[in-house]
């Protein structure tokens, strides 16, 4: 399993990093986000998104619509399953169907159904440091995604 640690000081590396995963995910993939409340999970999902030519003020929290889906350069679903009660909710809501579709599927506390995600995918755990400061661990969890974690390393300098 490949991993490196990215130190965001700002709401700028934050957005480097995104720009940096779209670049190097493949056309179809897993974005597995794991962090406390307020971590910035939906600010590198926006990064993520903005890279891909989504309008800033289109990504928002899907805390209460469970997913949003947004159309930049490729389709992206970003999923929230903090209010998911168990994994029959879970596949209630389709998200076996989102895996498959093509386009980039982030999902945010994606810890919470760790059991339900398939291998293949990028994780990344986010912690607070301190008001302005988030530590990004980003890891493939399968050998291609090891590759987009060593092409990361490369793009990010």
């Amino acid at each position: 399993m490949k991993e490196i640690e990215f130190v965001a000081k700002s709401e700028q590396d934050t957005m480097r990093l995104g720009n940096a995963l779209a670049q190097v995910l493949p056309p179809q993939a897993l974005v597995a986000l794991q962090g406390t409340l307020g971590a910035g999970k939906t600010n590198l999902t926006k990064a993520i998104a903005v890279a891909l030519e989504v309008p800033a003020d289109q990504v928002l929290s899907p805390t209460f619509t469970l997913c949003n889906e947004y159309q930049g350069n490729r389709p992206i679903y970003h999923l929230d399953l903090y209010r998911i009660t168990d994994e029959d909710e879970l596949l209630e809501i389709g998200f076996d169907e989102y895996l498959q579709k093509p386009g980039l599927t982030i999902v945010e506390w994606a810890d919470r159904y760790d059991a339900a995600l398939p291998a293949g995918r990028i994780t990344v755990d986010i912690e607070v440091m301190d008001e302005s400061t988030r530590r990004f661990l980003v890891r493939g969890e399968t050998a291609e995604y090891e590759s987009c974690v060593g092409e990361l390393v490369a793009y990010l300098g």
